[in-house]
């Protein structure tokens, strides 16, 4: 983070908050390499907060320099104008990611509004609010094509993709995480929507030790798999989301599809295209979802990789 590169940044979260989206969107994705100097820093909006997160420990200058210009950021007409209130820094390379709130008082837990839908995020508790934005049009693709559908929803977290399929039409979902707070929170977005519960349902179990629970609630006519890259000792991309995609014959109705993800920038696409060949031969790539704008990239293959595969038997 030279002074070249935070001038840049400068200017570009000045014209971002000038016009500051109505909903939660990221303003800044250094991570895609578009900005030299700036590769390992983010800003998001969460509708009035500002979240800067970094992901490598700057050299105490460089970090000192970033504070005073985020300071300055918050006392310009533009910030005043779109109704930030509060300034957060999150050091993402620190165990526990702790957050440094530069503006404005602490607050645990956060409403956020996305395509009209509402969910409850924490902040400065956890390395991850509890809504990934990359995920965007993957929620709006998953409601655009829930009607009527029995979904399962692996990796479930804090049920995204749950309140997009219900919100969608989907005639039941079954959230699958080892996470039982994050299901929690996921129930609590379900109701931020007016969802019936009783059209969803919460299974906090491992996986690979619930194959029997998840099978016997299908089959389903979507199967959504968007895991961690790595989670010690429960997943590793590399080499578990194959014993995943095995099962897909199994769980899938006749014309069933399938949503795979991965956001590892290290693993390519073809990964998952050459896996599904490879361990369900009965499905066929049919898409990949496009990135949201605010997340330009310079390889595409680095950032978020969300793919449709349909059964063709």
């Amino acid at each position: 983070m030279n002074p070249d590169a935070l001038s840049i940044l400068h200017h570009h979260l000045l014209t971002a908050l000038a016009c500051a989206p109505a909903e939660t969107r990221r303003l800044f994705h250094g991570r895609g390499r578009c900005w030299p100097g700036l590769e390992q820093l983010t800003v998001d909006w969460l509708q009035g907060v500002v979240l800067v997160a970094l992901f490598k420990e700057p050299e105490p200058e460089q970090l000192d320099a970033l504070k005073q210009l985020l300071l300055a950021i918050s006392t310009s007409p533009e910030w005043q104008a779109c109704g930030a209130h509060t300034l957060l820094l999150q050091h993402r390379y620190q165990l526990q990611s702790p957050v440094d709130w530069l503006v404005g008082e602490p607050i645990d837990e956060w409403t956020l509004v996305e395509e009209g839908l509402r969910y409850r995020v924490d902040l400065g508790k956890k390395q991850n609010n509890g809504l990934f934005l990359d995920m965007r049009y993957g929620r709006n693709w998953v409601r655009a094509n829930a009607r009527g559908k029995r979904v399962l929803n692996l990796f479930a977290y804090t049920c995204g993709f749950s309140v997009a399929a219900i919100e969608g039409g989907a005639t039941h979902v079954v959230n699958l995480d080892m996470s039982r707070p994050a299901l929690s929170r996921g129930r609590d977005n379900h109701r931020l929507n007016g969802h019936d519960l009783s059209q969803v349902s919460f299974l906090g179990h491992d996986l690979f030790k619930s194959w029997s629970k998840v099978k016997n609630a299908g089959p389903y006519d979507l199967v959504i798999i968007d895991p961690p890259s790595f989670q010690k000792g429960s997943f590793l991309l590399t080499k578990d989301y194959a014993r995943v995609l095995r099962r897909l014959p199994e769980l899938l109705t006749a014309d069933g599809c399938v949503l795979a993800c991965m956001n590892d920038p290290a693993v390519a696409s073809d990964f998952l295209i050459d896996g599904v060949t490879r361990e369900a031969p009965g499905l066929r790539f049919e898409q990949r979802l496009d990135n949201p704008p605010e997340f330009p990239d310079t390889d595409i293959e680095s950032g978020l990789k969300a793919l449709v595969f349909r059964r063709v038997e």
